[in-house]
């Protein structure tokens, strides 16, 4: 089968690896499309130190299932189905998977993120049956790349207890703090605002139903009370940087929640007497619970129109490189790119995602 591999930082090529042969209790998928995270940008690019040369990356996939391995009997997973994973992976066992609390499972792994396991930019892949979704086959099958980070704003937005009428900031306009947007409206928000300095990405959140700022227009503080006529009730800072997250603090009211889910930098300052002396709780939130990554899935299989926004282009695997070598140098793609892994460069095309399944 074909990979996409990292060669080096900064450079990714496609290799052949064996295919994979599920064993008992694994489901095999023949992978269709992989969207690129910002975590695999900063793979790519060796800034984050979670990705190692020779690895083969991707956790937002989406595919079909083509095998099943023994002992095999749920009736939903059938040759063909349309269907996604949930890339965490926890022993099952232990009292915090039994309370629900995957991802805080000691002996968790993530398919993407563990540098022995070949991952989703990758034609083919065996992962636990178990973590298998079957999605809805009318949607446009891309759609089901999308899955994976809305579990992390669905997360997000849980972990900051946003309910119905709260005013929340985001602040980061990529495709994290995009999906946080959906998540915010999902659980019930009166009102999101976006901060994000990037205007094609200001615009893609509006089509989505936020309100947006530019941080460079002013205070952050004063351009919050301008849109609420006050602070956020709950900001999720979803770019991960010292000037967001002091942004984030200092427009959020006395005793409101400010939720980390961005990952821009491995470490930042921050203002601390702003959490302190004005009682606001800072939480942080990494990737998801399996409830919320069935509840992203079931979200999908709605099959929203507005799904098909949050995708910019969809790439080959031929110009995968030249994809991630743009979203590193920050080439002002608005929103998601997508491998398609069934696909060669003539067929590639600009993200039609809603014309057909295909």
């Amino acid at each position: 089968m074909k990979v996409l591999e990292l060669k080096e930082f900064n450079r990714i090529e496609i290799a052949e690896r064996p295919d994979p042969e599920p064993g008992p209790g694994q489901v095999l998928l023949d992978l269709v499309a992989t969207g690129i995270c910002g975590s695999d940008i900063h793979g790519y690019t060796g800034h984050n130190g979670r990705r190692v040369p020779g690895q083969v990356m991707g956790h937002e996939t989406v595919g079909l299932i083509s095998a099943l391995g023994a002992g095999l009997n749920d009736p939903a997973l059938t040759e063909g189905a349309v269907a996604t994973f949930n890339p965490l992976i926890s022993c099952g066992k232990c009292s915090l998977c039994s309370a629900g609390q995957q991802q805080h499972c000691p002996e968790r792994t993530v398919i993407g993120v563990n540098p022995e396991l070949v991952s989703a930019f990758a034609q083919k892949i065996v992962v636990p049956a178990g973590n298998v979704v079957v999605l809805n086959a009318d949607n446009p099958i891309a759609y089901g790349a999308l899955i994976e980070p809305l579990a992390v704003a669905f997360h997000a937005a849980r972990r900051a207890r946003i309910k119905a009428g709260d005013k929340v900031l985001i602040t980061g306009g990529g495709p994290i703090g995009q999906s946080c947007v959906l998540a915010a409206l999902h659980e019930g928000a009166a009102r999101v605002l976006v901060s994000e300095p990037d205007a094609g990405r200001r615009e893609l959140c509006v089509r989505i139903g936020a309100a947006v700022v530019d941080p460079a227009a002013g205070s952050l503080p004063e351009l919050v009370s301008g849109e609420f006529g006050g602070p956020s009730d709950v900001t999720i800072d979803a770019a991960g940087i010292t000037s967001t997250i002091t942004g984030a603090l200092e427009s959020t009211r006395f005793g409101g929640v400010v939720l980390l889910v961005g990952m821009g930098a491995p470490r930042i300052e921050l203002p601390a007497y702003k959490v302190s002396t004005e009682e606001r709780e800072l939480i942080g939130s990494f990737a998801y619970t399996a409830r919320d990554f069935d509840d992203a899935a079931a979200w999908v299989n709605q099959g929203s129109t507005v799904l098909a926004t949050l995708i910019s282009r969809e790439v080959s695997m031929d110009e995968a490189d030249a994809a991630f070598r743009g979203l590193a140098a920050a080439d002002g793609t608005p929103g998601k790119v997508i491998v398609r892994l069934d696909r060669s460069s003539e067929a590639s095309a600009p993200a039609a995602v809603a014309a057909s399944r295909a």
